[in-house]
């Protein structure tokens, strides 16, 4: 198999087998990928004809959004680590029920009104 999702395999050195790679990190590789377009779509950009400035301006977007988009990434990923806290309790307040037939809204036809 060959790419980058190729597995390490153990050698039979004298040192026993190779150790294992850690596991990959799909929001580095995502990271990478957004970091590695936000240098190529300003150079698309130039060899097309876009204006430097434009080109800049394109690239600092790019740059700030994948900056935007790490941190809520690492920030949802701690989040989801967490363990679970104690249940909470139903909040405090007025219950919502629905209301009674007499008081809903819309047309209700009843026993004795002609529907027509």
């Amino acid at each position: 198999m060959s790419g980058p999702h190729r597995t390490a395999r153990p050698s039979s050195g004298a040192n026993g087998p190779a150790p294992a790679a850690p596991p990959r990190d799909g929001v580095t590789d995502l990271v990478r990928w957004a970091a590695f377009s936000c240098f190529l779509v300003p150079l698309v950009l130039l060899w097309y004809g876009a204006s430097l400035t434009g080109t800049a301006g394109t690239a600092m977007g790019l740059a700030a959004v994948t900056g935007a988009c790490r941190l809520l990434l690492r920030r949802s990923e701690r989040v989801a680590a967490r363990q679970p806290g104690p249940a909470r309790g139903a909040p405090a307040g007025h219950r919502h029920r629905a209301a009674p037939a007499a008081r809903r809204g819309g047309r209700h036809a009843g026993e004795n009104t002609p529907v027509g």
